[in-house]
């Protein structure tokens, strides 16, 4: 571990942290005396609006009852087995059935069990150990992930009747009501793309991309992605979870007509990633209306 970096993340108060962090990607630091755009927005919202509730929700593991108590546990992807002792991870834990192996406490990528008997489960144990001492928190500032107690979970792996791992909606809510919806395509790949619609499925003029890899990009694809025909359902039951919140990012998967909650975020990519072209950031930032903006708030940043 680079221990200059692990001491300023620890060390830097959140404050300035994000700034600097957000002058990295930006060239300027943000105005969060009078945020306006939604990227200013966002990273005002990981200062400012922290309540149990978020930390409930993030928590990958502790979310299904928070979804199960709003819309219905028939929306929950099914899970094997959870433990917080990475020695339990051993194939006699584990069905038959494919799977995919997660923690619940930070952001980032499953391991996928195709086949149990040919796993190296050592291997998958020492990688969940370090992911389990690392609070998400110190890297990312944001709040609701300090307090998660780690635990591993075991899910059902989600397939289409192709075979094929399921489209993955994700619909961005302002103030309790879907904005625009984010599909990924072929993730993991590399050709990772990235379409941005609104709730009438037209494609939006802008887009909001990732990297993945050296210049490359989750650009919006050539291709359009055909409408789910369970789209309005997945705006209804979104806008049933973002009632709390006055910005969410809510994440589906329709696996042949049958929808499963993927996970909800408070502040896509961080707020750390342009939006091009760039005034979109400023126009989609006027939408969005930070209810919690006080003027005891505004005094401190």
């Amino acid at each position: 571990m680079n221990l200059y970096h692990y001491f300023n993340k620890k060390i830097v108060p959140e404050r300035i942290y994000l700034k600097y962090k957000y002058k990295k990607h930006f060239g300027q630091f943000p105005d969060l005396k009078k945020p306006k755009t939604l990227n200013e927005k966002i990273i005002w919202l990981k200062l400012h609006d922290r309540t149990p509730l978020h930390t409930r929700c993030a928590d990958k593991y502790e979310v299904r009852g928070f979804i199960k108590e709003k819309i219905g546990e028939e929306y929950l992807v099914p899970i094997y087995f959870q433990t917080q002792d990475v020695n339990e991870i051993i194939a006699d834990n584990l069905p038959d059935a494919q799977c995919i192996i997660k923690t619940n406490h930070d952001s980032g990528g499953g391991i996928f069990v195709l086949d149990k008997t040919k796993m190296n489960w050592e291997d998958i144990q020492q990688k969940l150990k370090q992911r389990m001492e690392k609070n998400y928190y110190l890297k990312s500032k944001e709040w609701q992930y300090k307090n998660i107690i780690p635990r591993v979970i075991i899910e059902k792996l989600l397939q289409n009747s192709k075979g094929d791992i399921p489209e993955d909606y994700k619909l961005h809510c302002f103030n309790g009501k879907v904005r625009m919806i984010q599909v990924d395509m072929g993730r993991g790949t590399s050709n990772h793309y990235r379409n941005w619609y609104n709730t009438d499925w037209q494609r939006e003029p802008y887009k909001w991309s990732s990297p993945k890899g050296p210049g490359k990009y989750t650009d919006p694809s050539p291709d359009d992605v055909p409408r789910p025909k369970t789209l309005n359902k997945m705006i209804s039951l979104s806008e049933l979870i973002a009632a709390h919140f006055d910005y969410v990012r809510v994440d589906w998967y329709d696996v042949d007509g049958k929808l499963y909650f993927g996970e909800v975020t408070f502040h896509h990519d961080g707020g750390n990633k342009p939006i091009l072209p760039e005034q979109w950031d400023l126009i989609l930032g006027n939408e969005l209306i930070l209810t919690k903006l006080k003027l005891q708030d505004v005094a401190k940043d």
